[in-house]
């Protein structure tokens, strides 16, 4: 794709399944996209990773509340719905056929709670190492 795509602009000629909101000031982010994207081999070619650092405007363009970026997974969907949290995870991992009986695990009404609360735990230390909570 060219240097210059944004899906997340209105009329872009280029369709995308779905875009990542990430922040990509975030090592480890970065280390679960490059994860990501491995798994996914051609079956993440529709995905475009958009990084929110210094992007609040157009977060707020978008509907998206900058602060709620940083401490969850935002994931929009080809008709432009946006996800949030485990749902994010678990529609990116429903394009990967490795992930998807991970996708379904953690949906699990059982397990989705549990893992919710380790993903929030872990985003506020992260958020707190680095100031920004």
């Amino acid at each position: 794709m060219p240097e210059n795509y944004d899906p997340t602009k209105e009329n872009d000629p280029h369709p995308t399944k779905l875009v990542v909101y990430y922040d990509g000031a975030c090592p480890k982010c970065i280390r679960d996209r490059r994860q990501y994207e491995k798994l996914a081999g051609h079956h993440g070619k529709d995905v475009y990773w958009f990084d929110i650092t210094g992007q609040e405007s157009r977060l707020h363009e978008l509907g998206i509340d900058p602060q709620k970026a940083l401490m969850e997974l935002h994931v929009s969907d080809a008709e432009g719905r946006v996800n949030s949290e485990l749902d994010a995870y678990i529609l990116l991992m429903n394009k990967v056929p490795l992930l998807k009986p991970l996708a379904w695990l953690i949906s699990l009404p059982l397990i989705r709670p549990f893992l919710a609360n380790l993903y929030h735990r872990q985003v506020n230390r992260r958020l707190q190492k680095r100031g920004l909570l």
